[in-house]
């Protein structure tokens, strides 16, 4: 399933890294449900949320002048920051 990660800067701690903001990926695999870790951050009753694994590859991210453009990198995001494609 093909994902974008939303384009959102919220301020305090966030797990998702701002490079991948707004780019394209493949949802790798499903690795279940988790406390989500910005509101544990604060001490918050954290709800659980999925998590998934999401492959990009290197031109989505750094564009096609980057050195290797098929080579990928792997995060983990969760559900919240992505939308389909």
């Amino acid at each position: 399933m093909k994902v974008k990660v939303k384009k959102m800067f919220p301020p305090g701690h966030v797990r998702t890294p701002s490079y991948l903001r707004g780019k394209i990926g493949e949802v790798e695999r499903d690795l279940g449900y988790f406390k989500n870790p910005e509101e544990l951050a604060y001490g918050l009753n954290a709800h659980k949320q999925k998590l998934y694994r999401v492959r990009f590859e290197m031109n989505e991210i750094w564009g096609e002048t980057c050195e290797n453009p098929s080579d990928t990198v792997d995060a983990e995001i969760y559900e919240h920051w992505l939308e389909k494609v």
